[in-house]
């Protein structure tokens, strides 16, 4: 057995369960105890967390700390803590809602990204006549009980919430524009964009990802986010992109009915589906009598077109192209995303170039359009343009916007010469300026640079 720093928290070895069923209840005869019980802890070390509950359990219920001693056995797969309380003065202060302070603690880790785990909980009083087996069985067969049913109510409250913010009229949804460079012309102007999942509920789509708990049914979830978006651009002009996993293409879309129920909802939501992109993210996928090469024929004779996200080098995006090579004769698999910084990937980038020119050949030469993300100065647009690449998703441009503000602003955001462009990102004032405003059209316009 080995002991911690702090003397309330006491760690047994592996292997020692008998030992710490032995500590844990004759140390607490006649006591209220509590057993909780970890599985799946993710996204930090196990000692992390062993060291991390308590001082969490005190944080959400100041003056635990001193009332409580913990005893602690097991890994990141399944951990117990048996809890009991500290007497003062042969008496103690009543009971921790346990429920309660777990469960804020494992939404608040959630939400910030933190660490994930699933818990359940028992409680017994620790009598002097029962055997220690008789107790621990009581806390083992409770605190496994309460864990599964916590995976219930926790699947239902999700979904139901879910489903209710999905469900409302509200266009909760934001877009980042692409910008396109005009070489022949030297001007810039607003293409379309990536939709995003916004709103109050959700600041992004990333926020709603990362709240998916890990054992949710990912592919309905990326349906219903592909639906609500498909409405809240209702009657929006130019390319719009839709993040999608090839996974979910393959599962959600897998007969010719599904597609073109999709099909009608564009139709239906003033939507010209030869300007709808679905843009394949980075993630494994498989494919068994459905091919992910079936799907999207589905969706190109509807004449949606198809993009690789976040191209890279070692990414999963080569794959998803070498794959799909055939597809990019017949349904000319474009553009590719990626994020570009000038510091990290110029090699990759170039190494990127010689892998884009094979899928140029591969679609009889046509000119591919590639997107740069994330570009952050004028050195690396410089950079970008001198290497062809004319299409920028990056807030040097614009940040995200609502799709209402988008509507409203598309016809203005056209035609921004490149003197003006240049003016503003070569000046450190008006560059501050324009991280201020977060459009440079706009700033143009409100500097009188443009009219």
């Amino acid at each position: 057995m080995t002991t911690s720093k702090s003397p309330k928290i006491r760690s047994f070895d592996e292997g020692a369960i008998e030992q710490f069923k032995n500590v844990f209840i004759n140390e607490n005869r006649g006591k209220p105890i509590v057993l909780l019980r970890f599985q799946d802890i993710k996204s930090l070390s196990f000692l992390d967390f062993l060291q991390i509950v308590p001082i969490k359990i005190s944080e959400l219920h100041p003056g635990a700390e001193n009332h409580y001693s913990y005893y602690c056995y097991g890994d990141k797969k399944n951990l117990l803590i048996g809890v009991a309380p500290i007497l003062i003065d042969g008496s103690n202060n009543g009971f921790l809602n346990f429920d309660s302070v777990l469960g804020k603690f494992r939404e608040v880790s959630i939400k910030s990204g933190a660490m994930n785990f699933d818990f359940g909980i028992a409680r017994t009083q620790c009598n002097y006549i029962s055997y220690v087996d008789e107790i621990f069985h009581e806390l083992e067969v409770s605190s496994l009980k309460n864990l599964k049913d916590n995976l219930i109510r926790w699947s239902w409250t999700y979904l139901n919430r879910v489903n209710d913010y999905f469900a409302g009229e509200k266009a909760d949804a934001v877009i980042q524009p692409i910008i396109h460079y005009n070489h022949k012309a030297h001007t810039y102007s607003m293409k379309g964009g990536e939709v995003f999942v916004g709103g109050e509920a959700y600041a992004g789509y990333a926020d709603l990802i990362r709240d998916i708990p890990h054992d949710q049914d990912l592919n309905r979830i990326e349906l219903l986010i592909l639906e609500k978006l498909t409405m809240c651009c209702n009657g929006a002009p130019g390319l719009l992109k839709f993040n999608i996993s090839p996974q979910t293409l393959i599962d959600t879309f897998d007969t010719d009915e599904k597609v073109t129920r999709f099909h009608n909802l564009l139709l239906n939501q003033n939507l010209n589906p030869a300007l709808v992109r679905m843009e394949l993210i980075e993630k494994p996928y498989e494919e068994a009598e459905i091919t992910l090469k079936s799907v999207c024929k589905r969706f190109w004779n509807f004449g949606i077109s198809f993009a690789a996200d976040d191209f890279g080098v070692k990414s999963q995006s080569h794959q998803i192209v070498l794959d799909l090579g055939e597809m990019i004769k017949e349904f000319k698999l474009d553009p590719i995303s990626f994020k570009f910084k000038a510091d990290q990937d110029l090699t990759k980038f170039l190494d990127n170039l010689a892998f884009i020119d094979y899928c140029r050949r591969l679609s009889d030469n046509r000119e591919a359009i590639i997107t740069a993300e994330a570009l952050e100065d004028i050195d690396s647009l410089n950079f970008l343009i001198a290497h062809q690449v004319y299409y920028f998703q990056a807030n040097l441009f614009c940040t995200k916007i609502s799709i209402e503000e988008y509507k409203e602003i598309f016809h203005e955001m056209q035609d921004l010469p490149e003197s003006v462009v240049n003016k503003i990102l070569n000046s450190e004032e008006l560059f501050l300026k324009l991280k201020e405003n977060g459009n440079i059209f706009k700033l143009s316009r409100e500097l009188g640079l443009i009219s």
